[in-house]
């Protein structure tokens, strides 16, 4: 019995012995499994940190481009020799081609799954259509060659964009904290570029915008291509979405909005030259703009999530539409310039939460063909409408009407918003 007992004893102390590793082995893999997980962890955080320093680098170089193309292509095309009207009709081109391009680029990103082979191919459009530029002295060939300039140029942005929107999921950095280097891009190559350009010439402009766009489009190489992720979009429910009354009323809201803003941008230049105000107090008008973009983006980038969109938006239509009455009432071009300071708290915010409630309206399948749409009623349609209708107010009533419509249509755009805020609440 001693030895049975003495048996049942060894072979119950083996027993715990064999409980005690399998805890033991048990305990090492958890430990190598939480020690892993951190590993991986730490390692995503890395490439996230790395993927929103390269998004922010892209995203200075690509407004740099825009910087040289809004501030510095007129004061080239005038010093080749061309009028004012001239220039004029170069320039409505850009809006009127965005419409087309816009679209067809918008709808090629979801069919194919792509964002970055786009900009890939956007970017070496651009390269080749200032290229061409180098020789030519006609205008009509400078049209041309400007029309497909503008092609390739204007779905930059709205894909950029959607870009920067995709993206935040893997990096966890919001729109707005890179958008900001974007202004940052704008503001400090303005300022620069002028320098440049006071003492060479405005025959440097076009080898400093090839420099510009390569730089540009090496960045891309380094970007991940976030749309791929997403799965292949059903173009019929793209189509139903946008018949949805809330999708219609947000986008007609859009357009009211959007040619107010673009009356603004389109004759501002043009209000300080007839004020008296020098090409330097013009260029200082576009820097302030710029650069009061930056704390309002990298604010809401912290903190916009706390706010609801369609407040921040009925904010905004009022400030502008205050802004532009503070315009129509002015004399001095000094003050005219101060007000662009309010860039921040009127284009800053309106076009931050506007992406925002884009990405609301519409989901993630479609998401480059939203911002297309976007685009073409921010960019096109508003620059079709006041290129034609400010341009005959302009000339025919004068400065002082001409920002009086737009300030009403301003106020307009918060009516509307404020009804469609009210409906929304209701029906939730």
């Amino acid at each position: 019995m001693r030895t049975y007992a003495f048996h049942n004893h060894v072979i119950l102390d083996n027993i715990i012995r064999m409980g005690d590793v399998r805890l033991y082995i048990q305990g090492v893999n958890f430990f190598i499994m939480g020690a892993t997980s951190s590993s991986m962890q730490a390692q995503t955080t890395i490439h996230a940190a790395k993927e929103t320093n390269i998004l922010r680098a892209y995203s200075f170089a690509s407004y740099a481009t825009l910087a040289l193309v809004v501030s510095y292509f007129p004061l080239y095309f005038l010093d080749q020799g061309f009028s004012g009207q001239q220039i004029g009709i170069i320039y409505s081109t850009g809006p009127f081609i965005s419409i087309f391009a816009n679209l067809l680029m918008g709808i090629a990103s979801d069919k194919y799954r792509t964002i970055k082979k786009l900009l890939h191919l956007l970017l070496f459009g651009q390269l080749v259509t200032v290229s061409l530029l180098f020789p030519i002295e006609s205008f009509a060939l400078t049209c041309f060659v400007m029309f497909c300039f503008y092609f390739f140029q204007m779905p930059i942005n709205p894909l950029s964009d959607s870009l920067l929107l995709l993206s935040s999921t893997y990096t966890g950095t919001p729109y707005a904290l890179i958008r900001i280097f974007g202004s940052l891009g704008f503001a400090i190559s303005a300022y620069v570029f002028g320098l440049v350009l006071k003492h060479t010439g405005s025959t440097y402009t076009l080898p400093l915008a090839l420099i510009t766009i390569s730089v540009t489009l090496l960045l891309t190489f380094l970007l991940k291509d976030y749309q791929g992720s997403v799965r292949k979009m059903n173009f019929s429910g793209f189509f139903k979405l946008l018949r949805k009354p809330k999708v219609i009323v947000f986008f007609s809201i859009l357009l009211v909005i959007s040619t107010a803003h673009r009356m603004n941008e389109g004759f501002l230049a043009v209000t300080l030259r007839q004020m008296g105000a020098s090409d330097s107090l013009v260029g200082l008008a576009w820097l302030l703009s710029a650069c009061s973009e930056i704390p309002i983006f990298f604010l809401l980038g912290k903190y916009g999530h706390k706010f609801k969109e369609l407040p921040l938006l009925i904010v905004a239509s009022i400030l502008y539409a205050v802004r532009l009455l503070i315009v129509a009432k002015m004399s001095d071009p000094s003050l005219v310039v101060v007000t662009q300071l309010m860039h921040s708290v009127t284009f800053g915010i309106f076009f931050s939460t506007s992406l925002r409630y884009i990405s609301y309206l519409i989901p993630d399948d479609f998401r480059s063909s939203g911002q297309a749409i976007f685009a073409v009623v921010w960019n096109g349609i508003s620059g079709v409408i006041s290129g034609l209708m400010g341009g005959f107010v302009f000339t025919t009533f004068g400065r002082e009407t001409f920002f009086l419509i737009a300030s009403g249509l301003a106020c307009a755009a918060a009516a509307g918003f404020v009804a469609k805020y009210v409906v929304e609440r209701r029906s939730s």
